[in-house]
């Protein structure tokens, strides 16, 4: 009697455990929460500035300078990108066909950002007040209309370590993404090509990347990428990066058949051959033995309807890279390196048979 008593409160448990792991699973095989924010979009990009700072691939960063600008957004708010941001997923919208007959079209494109790290809420509401030109609330969330280079800048703060931004004229986006981050965060959430390629992001990712190819779109190859020359048909391009005791960086690039896939296999082999050509060349006395194998690691190959680009990048050169850039202080600007020359200055001489007042 005690065992048929049991058994359904067993078989409750069981099935809460399996429900638990089962979301546990797709979670983690499921895109980052602030890149499932983003609206739909034509790309998409994400970096973990949190991991990379933990794996220092950089090693010790020179100093860097502020603007003015940038500078005074410090003092106000108390958030500084280099060391307080943590996460940043962008969402890249791609412009229209320019249609030749309509005017002031937009020609480039427009960004949504959702950015994770250390914040002060009330000092960086104070100071989006104060430069934003309008405030609305939309699901008791306030959203900040800041007018930037002609176009209107979006701005709410999500969470206690969320802010998102977007620059794209429909202010339909923004609350989108408002409207996302109040509802219970799903792994089965995010924009339709992320959800579709997610799943070719290799675990651990630092960083990654994934948009449409289309080179047929003329309004692309103006103010985006010309990609025409590596590419004749539309593709999705699938790109990530992620740190085990070296940087590998992985690109693939979806096509539409293997014959298309073997063409951009076969163009950026040729590339390849280039960069091998031109790193025999470079010096008498051999290349530098971290840029030989970032060279030496280049791969190109097609998989099925895909082209996969490989490359394994030494830690070594990526600090040799940072620290042998222009080192940038916190001095104040030196003078022009060349002045406005001054007249030159005429020494008083006496006349003969003048005399002096």
């Amino acid at each position: 009697m005690r065992i048929r008593r049991s058994l359904p409160i067993v078989l409750a448990v069981l099935l809460v455990a399996a429900a638990v792991a089962l979301v546990v699973v797709l979670r983690k095989h499921a895109p980052p929460e602030a890149a499932r924010l983003l609206p739909g979009a034509d790309g998409f990009v994400y970096i973990d500035l949190q991991w990379m700072r933990r794996a220092n691939l950089a090693g010790e960063l020179p100093p860097v300078s502020h603007d003015p600008e940038y500078e005074q957004f410090i003092q106000a708010t108390g958030f500084q990108f280099e060391r307080d941001l943590e996460e940043v997923a962008v969402a890249v919208h791609y412009p229209p066909v320019v249609d030749r007959s309509v005017a002031d079209q937009a020609t480039e494109p427009r960004y949504s950002e959702v950015f994770v790290g250390k914040i002060e809420g009330e000092r960086l509401r104070a100071y989006l007040k104060k430069i934003s030109s309008s405030v609305e609330s939309y699901r008791a969330v306030d959203i900040y209309a800041i007018p930037l280079e002609g176009r209107t800048v979006r701005v709410a703060i999500l969470g206690v370590d969320t802010v998102a931004a977007s620059n794209h004229p429909d202010p339909q986006v923004i609350q989108g993404i408002v409207e996302r981050s109040r509802k219970l965060a799903s792994p089965f959430g995010g924009p339709a090509l992320l959800r579709q390629h997610y799943q070719r992001i290799p675990i651990a990712s630092l960083a990654w990347a994934i948009f449409k190819v289309d080179p047929s779109a003329s309004v692309m190859a103006s103010s985006v990428v010309n990609w025409s020359f590596l590419f004749s048909k539309p593709a999705v391009v699938v790109a990530s990066v992620r740190y085990l005791r070296a940087v590998h960086f992985r690109a693939s690039a979806i096509t539409e058949s293997e014959a298309e896939a073997k063409r951009v296999t076969e163009q950026v082999g040729a590339f390849l051959n280039l960069f091998h050509t031109a790193e025999g060349t470079v010096g008498t006395s051999g290349p530098d033995p971290d840029v030989k194998a970032v060279f030496d690691s280049l791969k190109v190959e097609q998989q099925s309807e895909r082209a996969v680009l490989t490359a394994t990048i030494p830690v070594g050169f990526i600090r040799k890279v940072v620290a042998e850039g222009p080192a940038v202080t916190l001095s104040p600007p030196a003078p022009p390196p060349n002045p406005e020359p001054k007249p030159p200055r005429l020494k008083k001489r006496r006349l003969k048979g003048v005399k002096p007042h």
